[in-house]
């Protein structure tokens, strides 16, 4: 890869600081945001590093290259471009042995948990380390994260991610423990035993998180693990409730969908279909910021309930999820309520599939085994899998017909020729070819940038059924509101009109969260951790 014209004018490698956490979830994507945010508010240019993600929530970079969303979204907070180099190797969960490996943003193979560390790992040391120089040789820092626990025995051997990647990389370590979940000095604790004594000198400070409470009720605890750790706590950081920055663990669907259930009535009720492998569930975001829409994951047919609008999100398995929906008698609750008149169905990527009339795979492309299978029967179209994946960022505008704009606003803009523009990617291994339906239209008209758009997705012409490959539709703030609009319409009540920037709701929760960690984290002594000053380079 050539360098940019962002390479480090001195030539130098550019300093690095690497977190750990004592388990996964204990918020160490999230501080790594902050600290890219703080780095850069400071006058650093800062890129993040992760070797190796495993993640269902995928984000497309630039050039159509597929990446953990984690590294994503803290690109974002750096303000710069993703590239492949931020995390050159992605394992994506096929099933519970099986998983596809994306090794700088493109499709390598499918592989058994066994295959992956027997043939794989022992020649991904050099992907790594190159991919890690060359963000060393353009940015000032690399703040690194790692993945899990560095203290799992069974795995240590062959390490890509923890305290192996630290060695190689020379980088200090920062230890981040969730205190939420109980047992914080145990966990920190626990895990410098587990570690070897070189691995445990790379351990520079703690960071407790997610603490709620009075701190000098937390102090003498404090006190007690620096002196018996010898190691510096260089925060407690606070809960901070309704995060509103992407996430891309699963587990924080756990969260997610127990507030669904939790929250208060809304005007407009969306039902999202939980699956196993759920992917990019991060495309519900914006809904759930508006006010007048309650957002519920959905894990049991009898849950469904009656809303106004069922959709099913993308996934990574689609036909073993469609297989699921079946022997869970989704399929029974989601034709009544479809034949009911009252429920608007929708399906994006793996859901739009599952719409269609068939589905096959030949060449064992989606899950890693070669089926077909009958789809929802919904819209007119066949998917085909392949092997080659379709990663790319797209433009476009609703179509003129769309089932989208069915509002009594979007009618008028369409009427005066004003077009309602969107923008998202599509991460996607099948083809869907048109049936020919009656009473169908497409629902977009999109393309890379440069290239003409085309018609894509289907629904129909009632506007009751439509399905698209494009994710981060939500995202679009003006259709956003005109589609919640004509649900409210249909239910006989007024329009919003007002909405909110995506884009800018998340630009001020990475300086909220940035603003948080700076209060209540050490920086003066991150800075010497990582050896440089507060000055800029």
């Amino acid at each position: 890869m050539e360098l940019t014209d962002t390479t480090r004018k001195d030539g130098l490698p550019g300093a690095v600081l690497m977190l750990q956490g004592t388990a996964s979830d204990v918020g160490k994507s999230v501080v790594t945001a902050a600290l890219c945010r703080i780095f850069v508010q400071d006058g650093y240019r800062t890129a993040p590093f992760k070797s190796q993600n495993m993640a269902l929530n995928s984000y497309v970079t630039a050039d159509g290259k597929e990446i953990g969303r984690a590294q994503g979204m803290q690109a974002e907070a750096c303000g710069i471009e993703a590239t492949t180099d931020m995390n050159p190797i992605l394992i994506k969960p096929t099933g519970d042995m099986h998983s596809q490996i994306v090794v700088h943003g493109r499709p390598l193979a499918h592989m058994s948990a066994t295959d992956y560390r027997s043939r794989f790992l022992p020649e991904a040391k050099d992907t790594v380390l190159e991919a890690l120089d060359r963000l060393r040789r353009q940015y000032d820092i690399v703040v690194m994260e790692g993945a899990g626990s560095p203290a799992e025995i069974n795995l240590k051997d062959r390490d890509i991610v923890n305290m192996n990647l630290a060695g190689w990389a020379d980088a200090p370590v920062l230890l981040v423990a969730d205190i939420d979940r109980g047992g914080v000095f145990a966990f920190l604790v626990g895990t410098l035993e587990l570690l070897e004594p070189h691995e445990r000198q790379r351990v520079k400070g703690f960071i407790i998180n997610k603490f709620r409470g009075d701190l000098s009720l937390l102090q003498p605890g404090l006190d007690w693990l620096e002196e018996r750790t010898g190691i510096p706590v260089l925060g407690v950081l606070p809960y901070i409730p309704d995060i509103r920055i992407e996430a891309e663990d699963s587990v924080v669907l756990d969260e997610l969908t127990a507030k669904g259930q939790s929250s208060p009535e809304a005007d407009i009720d969306i039902a999202v279909i939980r699956y196993p492998r759920i992917s990019n569930f991060t495309d519900f975001d914006p809904l759930q910021e508006e006010r007048d829409v309650r957002v519920r994951f959905v894990t049991k047919a009898a849950d469904l309930g009656h809303p106004d609008v069922i959709i099913l999100p993308g996934t990574k398995d689609t036909i073993g999820d469609l297989q699921y929906l079946r022997s869970q008698g989704f399929d029974l609750a989601i034709a009544a309520a479809v034949e009911s008149g009252d429920a608007q169905l929708a399906g994006i990527c793996g859901g739009y599939q599952m719409l269609g009339k068939m589905l096959h795979d030949p060449d064992a492309a989606d899950g890693g085994v070669a089926r077909e299978e009958e789809g929802l029967g919904y819209l007119p179209v066949a998917t085909t899998f392949a092997k080659e994946k379709r990663t790319v960022r797209v433009t476009g505008q609703v179509a003129d017909h769309s089932p989208l704009l069915l509002s009594a606003e979007s009618r008028c803009l369409l009427a005066a020729g004003e077009p309602i523009f969107v923008e998202g990617y599509e991460i996607h291994m099948g083809q869907s070819r048109s049936l020919k339906g009656e009473q169908m239209a497409p629902v977009f008209k999109l393309g890379p940038d440069g290239e003409q758009p085309a018609a894509e997705g289907w629904g129909t012409l009632d506007g009751r059924i439509w399905g698209t490959y494009l994710h981060g539709v939500f995202h679009n703030d003006r259709l956003r509101r005109l589609w919640l609009d004509r649900i409210r319409e249909s239910k006989g009540l007024r329009p919003v009109k007002e909405t909110f920037s995506a884009s800018g709701l998340k630009e001020q929760e990475f300086d909220r969260v940035a603003s948080l960690v700076r209060e209540h984290l050490d920086l003066e002594q991150v800075y010497q951790i990582m050896g440089i000053s507060a000055k800029t380079v």
